[in-house]
């Protein structure tokens, strides 16, 4: 359900995307599914050589040495799923992950992932 349009690579990188699926499971109670999809550049394999004994091999394994490979894009998805339908929390959520993971800091994506996980939230009006 985060990808509708099926995983695939690109040859350039897309804007991020963000939408809100709703599934209900089975006593009909509605899942708010937040999915943020960014395209992350990953490196499509060389293709590999298949030569000959002898002078020809050398001649095509140089060749190959000056095929560069291609850049592409793949999708990656972060999804958030909650019973409350609050889609701009949600998109602000995910961004600030998202924006976090471009920008490069040292922390890997599931290090954040993770940290966010383990945050204690004070209860609205209780004690901290």
């Amino acid at each position: 359900f985060c990808q509708p349009s099926g995983w695939q690579l690109f040859p350039e990188r897309n804007p991020p995307t963000f939408f809100v699926a709703v599934l209900t499971d089975i006593n009909s109670e509605r899942h708010y599914c937040a999915c943020f999809t960014f395209w992350e550049a990953v490196e499509s394999p060389q293709p590999q050589s298949h030569g000959r004994n002898g002078e020809g091999e050398e001649e095509e394994e140089e060749a190959s040495s000056l095929v560069q490979p291609a850049q592409l894009f793949a999708p990656k998805s972060l999804v958030l799923v909650s019973r409350l339908d609050h889609a701009e929390v949600f998109r602000n959520s995910l961004g600030l992950i998202y924006t976090i993971y471009v920008d490069g800091l040292s922390v890997s994506l599931e290090n954040v992932i993770g940290n966010l996980l383990t945050c204690t939230i004070p209860i609205t009006g209780g004690a901290q």
